[in-house]
C-alpha cells in the first residue's frame, strides 16, 4: 500500500508575504547593528544586542574579581533576556497587530535612552532602554517554521547560511536559508554606519536607529490599517518559538 501523502507544514511566518517580511528583517538589522556600534563604542565596549561578547565579557571580569564589570555586563544581559520575553507576551497579546505595535515601542524605547540618567559604570541606565528595545525587536518578525528571525546578532546567521549551503547540496534545504546573508550584510552596514555617526556625534547617534525605528513603524501602522487581511501584515503564526501545536495568535482577518 503507497504511502498516504504527508500535508506540506503550515507557513508560521509573519508576517506571511516575504515582501514585507525581508526588507523589514534587513532593515532592523541594519538598525540593531548601528546602535550596536554606537553603543559599543559610547559605553566602553559594552555591546547593546550581542550577547554572545558580553558573556565573553562576564567570563572574564569574574575570572579577574572585576565585580563592576560583572555588575555591568550580567545586568544588561538581563535586561535584553527581558526584552525578548516581554516582545514575545506582546506579539501574543497584540497578534495581527504586532508588527506595528511592537516597532512604535521599540521607537519609543530608543528615543527615551537618551533622556535616562547615565547611571553608574556599573548600572549604565542610559543604555538599558536601548538594549531592552533591541531584545524585543527579535519577536518582531517570524520565518515559516514560527521561529524568531535573529534581528540583532549575527552568528545564528553566519550558522544557518552555513548549514543552509549544506542542505542545499543535499536537497533539503529551508526556503528562509537564502535571507541569511543579507541579515549578515544589514547588520554589518549598520556597524559601520553606527561607527560614524558616533564618531561625528556621539551619544546623539542613537536619534538615528530610533528615527528608523519610527519610520517602520509608521509604515506597519499604515500598511495594517490599509490593509488589515492582507498578509503583507498578517499571517497564522504563533507567538515566536512556540510548540508545533500552538494556536496562532495572529491570522488574517477574513
Amino acid at each position: 500500500m503507497a504511502d498516504a501523502k504527508k500535508e506540506a507544514p503550515a507557513d508560521k511566518s509573519f508576517p506571511a508575504s516575504a515582501a514585507t517580511r525581508i526588507p523589514f528583517a534587513v532593515a532592523l538589522a541594519a538598525l540593531a547593528g548601528c546602535a550596536d556600534s554606537i553603543g559599543f563604542l559610547e559605553f566602553s565596549q559594552l555591546f547593546m544586542s550581542f550577547m554572545s561578547g558580553n558573556t565573553t565579557r562576564f567570563g572574564v571580569a569574574v575570572a579577574n574579581q572585576d565585580w563592576e564589570n560583572v555588575a555591568r555586563v550580567a545586568s544588561t544581559i538581563i535586561v535584553f533576556c527581558f526584552g525578548a520575553f516581554l516582545g514575545t507576551l506582546l506579539a501574543a497579546l497584540f497578534g495581527r497587530w504586532r508588527l506595528a505595535a511592537l516597532l512604535v515601542i521599540e521607537a519609543a524605547l530608543l528615543g527615551l535612552g537618551l533622556l535616562m540618567p547615565w547611571g553608574t559604570f556599573a548600572y549604565p541606565l542610559h543604555a538599558y532602554p536601548i538594549v531592552l528595545a533591541l531584545g524585543l525587536q527579535n519577536a518582531i518578525l517570524q520565518d515559516e517554521g514560527g521561529r524568531s528571525l535573529a534581528l540583532t546578532y549575527v552568528t545564528g546567521a553566519v550558522v544557518r547560511f552555513g548549514t543552509g549551503l549544506a542542505n542545499l547540496m543535499l536537497g533539503t534545504v529551508a526556503s528562509s536559508f537564502w535571507i541569511q546573508a543579507p541579515l549578515w550584510a544589514g547588520l554589518s552596514s549598520g556597524a559601520v554606519l553606527g561607527g560614524i555617526l558616533q564618531i561625528h556625534y556621539g551619544e546623539r547617534a542613537f536619534l538615528f536607529p530610533a528615527a528608523l525605528a519610527a519610520i517602520l513603524a509608521l509604515v506597519a501602522l499604515v500598511l495594517t490599517l490599509a490593509k488589515p487581511g492582507s498578509p503583507l501584515v498578517a499571517g497564522h503564526s504563533p507567538a515566536p518559538d512556540a510548540a508545533p501545536t500552538a494556536k496562532p495568535v495572529a491570522r488574517p482577518v477574513t
